[in-house]
């Protein structure tokens, strides 16, 4: 939402006591103005997020299983070109799974669950990594999301944009009330958390939907980088 404020400031008059402090020296009219700048971009960096889950009937089995599935995997997406300082675990559990019947609790066995999250930085290869990961043994994949290497070009073109777009809006405010910008007092900028949107595809692995993912379709389309200021300017 753009905002505009055109502030006025006249000396005010008023009786005072001798001892009482002087008031202070009025500043500068000011107009105020707030500005958006935006920036698309195609990503050429993608995360996803793969793990592998396994069950047996004891903790050990559990872990043993998980380990040799997981260790597959890793090894997998390696073989993909993906280099190991871009394959982070993310999360590691081991716990026991119950049944319920008749409000009576009876242990089923134990299940252990590894992640990692993936940086591929050819997005071409992220289609490829996701078959090779669930193809060799991952159970599931999520949040997948897109981002740029060289993000602070991007977020410091967006913000001479937002710094422009409040400019302008000042002058064309100053000229609507007949005065001019003298300088510019302050600019702000309204930093925000980067909301990431990512892509659910969770999966089970079985032979049917390892068919299915031969060819992982992932279209990154484009990014829109957002920078958003606040100017304050003094007018005569």
């Amino acid at each position: 939402m753009k905002t505009l404020l055109l502030a006025l400031s006249f000396p005010l008059i008023a009786a005072v006591p001798a001892s009482a402090q002087a008031p202070a020296t009025p500043g500068p009219p000011v107009v105020i103005t707030s500005g958006e700048g935006i920036v698309k971009r195609a990503p050429d960096r993608a995360w996803v997020a793969i793990a592998a889950e396994s069950r047996a009937r004891n903790p050990q089995d559990a872990q043993r299983t998980n380990t040799d599935a997981m260790t597959a995997v890793i090894e997998k997406i390696k073989a993909a070109g993906i280099p190991a300082e871009a394959i982070q675990t993310t999360g590691y559990n081991l716990q026991p799974e119950y049944d319920y019947t008749n409000g009576k609790q009876t242990l089923r066995g134990y299940v252990a669950r590894n992640q990692v999250q993936v940086r591929v930085d050819t997005l071409s290869k992220t289609g490829d990594v996701i078959t090779a990961a669930v193809g060799t043994g991952a159970t599931s994949v999520s949040n997948v999301r897109f981002d740029l290497k060289d993000r602070d070009a991007a977020e410091r073109e967006a913000l001479r944009l937002a710094v422009r777009d409040a400019r302008q809006r000042a002058e064309a405010a100053a000229s609507g009330a007949g005065v001019q910008i003298e300088r510019i007092l302050r600019i702000e900028e309204q930093r925000e958390v980067d909301m990431v949107r990512p892509m659910p595809m969770a999966m089970s692995r079985t032979a049917e939907t390892v068919s299915v993912l031969q060819a992982v379709p992932i279209e990154a389309g484009e990014m829109e980088i957002h920078a958003r200021v606040t100017l304050t300017a003094a007018i005569r």
